[in-house]
């Protein structure tokens, strides 16, 4: 069994290229595996491993970059390793939105998920998915709207249109996105702006199904795709053609081929492509059949 932990914090932060290598280290030396972005104003990171590599990991952590506690923290489980291998990555921001802001000018305005219903229920409120639109295509919160913006870097531009005195209600998959733009909201005057605690896998794992009001499957980005409540393992699949899930539905399309193609992008490929997806599905096919895993199997 396979502990996933999920996690970040904003905070600002130093020595940022002699941290990632002595990271790596500790990563190789204890089979860790995932993603790790640092920047100057934090992290965001989704690790899975043993659970004790990933309990002393978490630990070590903490104690290099000085940090009493993460901003907020998931942990889930999977029989399978969710993640090929380990990625540290030094970017200039920890979640890009395009923006400067203060990591440490937060508020405490996160909703435990037992307060969230009673939020999103006030016709009053906009709740908002901070999320890509196939995430939010996947599944969402009833009463959610989804911007539709390409990227976050997207996102302010959004929120500019929303009158201050608004009511928000901003969710995403672990919170962090809702973290940057709640203190980008607050810097502009907004007084009335909530946030999801954990992000949606904090909800899914802490609500009972009969009260929940998500509909759908949530998305994850490692080779477990989509978790439902309880955080067990969805139903969805990554198209090799687009790299966006697919759903049992859209596998009995006619448009859908393993490896190569799905009805989303089914009419937007080129003959070259089609037959490049085909020859390397059949070599993951051959590797598959003598019990090994091909370099171009596409995983996380």
């Amino acid at each position: 069994m396979f502990i996933i932990l999920g996690f970040y914090k904003f905070k600002n932060l130093k020595s940022l290229k002699r941290q990632k290598k002595n990271l790596e280290n500790l990563f190789s030396e204890n089979d860790i595996r995932g993603t790790l972005i640092i920047s100057k104003e934090g992290l965001n990171g989704t690790l899975s491993g043993k659970s004790k590599n990933i309990y002393k990991i978490s630990k070590i952590i903490k104690n290099s970059f000085k940090i009493k506690n993460f901003d907020s923290e998931n942990l889930s489980k999977s029989k399978l390793q969710p993640f090929h291998k380990p990625k540290i990555k030094i970017k200039k921001e920890v979640v890009p939105m395009g923006i400067k802001i203060n990591p440490n000018d937060k508020k405490n305005n996160h909703l435990e998920p037992s307060e969230w219903n009673n939020l999103i229920k006030n016709k009053n409120t906009l709740v908002l998915d901070a999320r890509k639109p196939f995430e939010y295509e996947i599944g969402s919160f009833k009463s959610a709207v989804n911007p539709k913006v390409k990227n976050f870097r997207e996102f302010p531009k959004y929120l500019s249109k929303l009158g201050k005195n608004k009511t928000v209600a901003m969710f995403c998959t672990g919170g962090i996105r809702c973290e940057k733009a709640s203190i980008y909201l607050k810097q502009r005057g907004f007084k009335n702006v909530f946030q999801l605690k954990g992000g949606i896998l904090n909800y899914l794992k802490k609500i009972k199904k009969d009260e929940s009001k998500w509909n759908g499957e949530c998305f994850v980005f490692d080779n477990r795709v989509s978790l439902k409540h309880n955080l067990q393992e969805g139903s969805y699949i990554v198209c090799s053609g687009c790299r966006i899930p697919i759903s049992n539905k859209q596998k009995r399309s006619k448009k859908y081929e393993e490896g190569v193609s799905c009805p989303r992008c089914y009419d937007t490929l080129t003959k070259s492509q089609v037959n490049r997806f085909r020859m390397r599905q059949k070599q993951i096919l051959l590797a598959k059949k003598a019990g090994k895993k091909h370099k171009f199997q596409k995983e996380y």
